[in-house]
């Protein structure tokens, strides 16, 4: 009898325990990507207008190394005369994307460039007209603009960084993807990581693009990127991993991708 009730105590106990362990499992931080319940389902491989200059799209990738693999991208395009774009850092205190979002009451954003593990940038950043850290000596490029507040995506090796430039905003990154339309060659490993992307396409508008997925490449992101119909001039590739995130919050479209660590340094999008 006495083993009989122990038994019956054990399997309780342990149902007790599955039962905390399962409710413990809603506690767990959770990614979306997508429209909001409030809003419609965008059309795949469709451009969705979700404001005055704003155009949202998700399209189904496939590796181009691995046809066994694919992501779900989500892509951003801005017409450069609707909105303003800036950069915003504090390496004291990084955020989340949503907490970046309301604290600058954004349009859009997407993480920014490389930084270190005391969350300082590790190149040059312009944020609201100062300057921190160190341009890259003619390598990687560069999401800047000037004191007109004219957008510009380059090579800083074809275009390096000069002080006297007198730029407002800006945030450097490495390696460039596309330059001038054209795959750029660049020596990267095999490690296929969440990837972000900034580009300007041949109107001159700005796009953001993010892969939340464990799929591809850097050398797999700048192939999709120039066999893509997204008529890309030139692009950059940023901090991806777990600092790829993007949030967009215009009219009847919803983008929420949250990266998986603080950003001390995110990319901003507002409505002029």
């Amino acid at each position: 009898m006495r083993l009989t009730n122990l038994f019956r105590h054990g399997c309780l106990l342990c149902c007790l325990t599955l039962i905390l362990l399962l409710t413990a499992c809603d506690a767990l931080p959770t990614v979306s990507i997508g429209p909001t319940s409030q809003t419609p389902t965008p059309t795949i491989n469709t451009w969705n207008k979700a404001a005055p200059g704003v155009e949202v799209r998700s399209e189904t990738w496939k590796s181009p190394s691995n046809s066994l693999v694919s992501d779900t991208v989500s892509i951003v395009r801005f017409d450069l005369h609707s909105v303003k774009l800036s950069v915003a850092y504090q390496p004291n205190q990084p955020l989340s994307m949503q907490d970046w979002m309301h604290k600058e009451n954004a349009t859009a954003l997407i993480n920014g460039g490389y930084f270190d593990s005391q969350d300082n940038a590790t190149a040059l950043v312009i944020s609201n007209g100062q300057a921190f850290g160190t341009s890259y000596p003619n390598f990687g490029g560069m999401l800047d603009v000037d004191a007109q507040g004219n957008v510009q995506l380059r090579s800083l090796s074809e275009q390096p960084y000069d002080p006297s430039e007198g730029l407002t905003q800006a945030t450097q990154c490495s390696p460039m993807l596309l330059i001038n339309g054209q795959r750029t060659q660049f020596k990267s490993d095999a490690k296929t990581s969440p990837r972000s992307v900034a580009a300007i396409d041949k109107q001159g508008r700005l796009l953001f693009i993010a892969s939340p997925g464990i799929a591809f490449t850097l050398d797999d992101m700048a192939t999709l990127l120039a066999k893509s119909d997204l008529g890309l001039v030139n692009a950059l590739n940023l901090d991806g991993g777990s600092s790829t995130g993007l949030y967009v919050n215009a009219g009847s479209q919803s983008v929420e991708l949250d990266s998986y660590v603080n950003l001390p340094l995110v990319i901003v999008v507002k409505e002029k």
